[in-house]
């Protein structure tokens, strides 16, 4: 089955129109007409392979949401219709501890959207700049937001994820104190997500601008990190700290507003590595650092099902497939607020 496409052929080359093919459902499969894919800034990393090991052609996205058009003969839990997402991943082992405790994102054989082996042509798979996608049922997910926020739904299975995962995971919630540091495509999704469960929220940025932006999104407090006496108010006193930056910067200084036994959490991912933390910055208080990388199957649901009862979408750019290039551009000089979407019914054009 052909399907019309964005991607590159080429690091060096700009993402262009094409046609690239799609297996058939097989007895478990469940095919999607794609309406809407965000565009992720790991999309802009892999095309230009600014990551080793990109595979050409490349069609990115993995923030997919659209409706059913098939399914295959033992498909029980989708129906031709259904309003469903694919996220991240399209494929894991099934039979790993990481895969028995539904945390397939951490399985030694997770096989993402794009970018990964596959026995499907042409040898990898091939994302969501697409007009329809094939995926396992066990990997798909249902929507049960109304369909006129689909669009800025389509986020969530990456941003969104990425995001409630952490916050999840660290068990945050009434009477915490959570610093949700950068403001962007990740960071936006944090507030917003973080004033749901009930934290009180402090926003950090090196933007004044930003300031009153991220209030409206649910920060009780929003501090320019830039300025020492702001940061330093704010010494000793959080819990929690999820810093979303996918830049190298200063760690120790956000070291210093943790409470003891608090813990600050990566999910940025820089293209070099952050200056290494003071030592003392750690043990004189008993804090930690962690990373997290987006979620399980089951964790996804869950982010999905919270985000539709809390009514939480992405504040988003909706553009056309011809304008990806100028996205990402756009993208790289922070120029978006906070993420685009492409309508992929403009790849019928």
């Amino acid at each position: 089955m052909t399907t019309k496409a964005y991607g590159a052929h080429a690091g060096n080359q700009p993402l262009e129109p094409m046609d690239i093919a799609r297996r058939a459902p097989g007895p478990h499969d469940v095919q999607i007409d794609i309406a809407y894919c965000g565009v992720c800034h790991s999309d802009i990393h892999q095309v230009r392979s600014e990551w080793a090991g990109t595979r050409y052609p490349c069609v990115p996205g993995h923030e997919i949401v659209g409706r059913v058009s098939a399914v295959g003969a033992h498909v029980a839990g989708f129906r031709t219709g259904d309003l469903v997402g694919v996220g991240c991943i399209v494929d894991s082992c099934r039979h790993c501890a990481d895969c028995g405790e539904g945390l397939e994102n951490y399985c030694d054989h997770m096989i993402g959207t794009y970018n990964f082996p596959t026995d499907d042509a042409p040898g990898h798979t091939l994302g969501g700049y697409s007009q329809r996608i094939v995926v396992h049922e066990h990997y798909v997910l249902r929507i049960r937001h109304p369909e006129a926020q689909l669009a800025a739904v389509a986020p969530l299975l990456c941003a969104g994820i990425t995001t409630y995962s952490p916050l999840r995971h660290w068990k945050v919630g009434p009477g915490h104190k959570v610093g949700v540091v950068g403001i962007g495509g990740l960071g936006h999704m944090g507030i917003k997500l973080a004033h749901a469960m009930g934290a009180h929220v402090v926003a950090f940025t090196t933007s004044e601008p930003k300031r009153e932006a991220a209030r409206t999104l649910g920060a009780d407090e929003v501090v320019v990190s830039r300025d020492a006496d702001e940061m330093a108010a704010h010494a000793r006193s959080l819990d929690f700290i999820l810093n979303t930056v996918a830049a190298p910067h200063d760690l120790d200084a956000f070291f210093a507003l943790l409470k003891r036994d608090g813990t600050m959490t990566l999910v940025g991912a820089p293209a070099t590595p952050h200056p290494s933390p003071e030592v003392f910055n750690l043990i004189m208080k008993r804090r930690s650092l962690a990373g997290s990388m987006i979620g399980g199957i089951p964790e996804t649901q869950e982010m999905l099902d919270f985000c539709a009862e809390h009514g939480i979408v992405a504040d988003i750019e909706l553009i056309r497939a011809d304008q990806i290039n100028e996205a990402y551009e756009r993208m790289i000089k922070g120029d978006v607020k906070y993420r685009f979407v492409i309508d992929n019914a403009s790849l019928a054009a």
